[in-house]
């Protein structure tokens, strides 16, 4: 059974902080794999800020494609708006049955808001979550701190933003080093975030 770490989020660019956290993942955890699931965007709240889902999608796959366990996955593209986490996980084990166990990845400061989020119970039952550091204010609900089923990894804290990169890119600043290369070159031949 593969053990499969999913990576939510828009990646709007992919950083070289999000391949960070990702790679550490595989070669410091029992993770086999880990999926960037890039979130598409609702119908409902369009955002001129955030690129087309296909185009995230490439850039995500740009990043990862020199990384054999890590992978893109637009596995949420085409679920019913809005989407919840229990819901992708409820239809990846549906696709995938008894050959992957699926986990979630995320960051210290979305525990602290985990227990508002859809069935976070039933998630938290029937999967890991693996949490890495972040510098954020407030601390984590006291029940999810010694949870048998969350695993703190102690990856490398990364202060490295996708809104810091967009905006400072729109000011003409170079940014060039915070992107993975393929990332960079995409994002400059389609003049993204200008």
């Amino acid at each position: 059974m593969k053990k499969i770490g999913l990576y939510f989020g828009t990646f709007n660019p992919i950083h070289v902080g999000h391949l960070i956290i990702a790679n550490y993942l595989v070669e410091f955890s029992d993770l086999d794999e880990v999926w960037f699931v890039i979130t598409p965007q609702s119908p409902f709240k369009a955002k001129r800020s955030l690129l087309d889902n296909n185009h995230r999608y490439q850039m995500v796959f740009e990043a990862v494609k020199d990384y054999p366990r890590l992978k893109a996955s637009k596995i949420e593209f085409n679920l019913p708006q809005p989407n919840y986490t229990i819901n992708t996980l409820v239809h990846l084990g549906e696709k995938y049955g008894n050959d992957h166990q699926f986990c979630l990845i995320m960051g210290e400061d979305n525990l602290k808001g985990f227990h508002k989020w859809k069935n976070y119970d039933l998630i938290l039952e029937n999967h890991d979550i693996y949490v890495y550091p972040r510098i954020s204010d407030g601390s984590s609900d006291q029940k999810f701190m010694g949870h048998p089923k969350i695993r703190w990894v102690n990856a490398p804290i990364m202060e490295i933003s996708s809104t810091f990169i967009r905006n400072q890119h729109k000011l003409g600043k170079n940014i060039r080093a915070m992107l993975p290369d393929a990332v960079w070159t995409y994002l400059d031949e389609m003049n993204f975030y200008r």
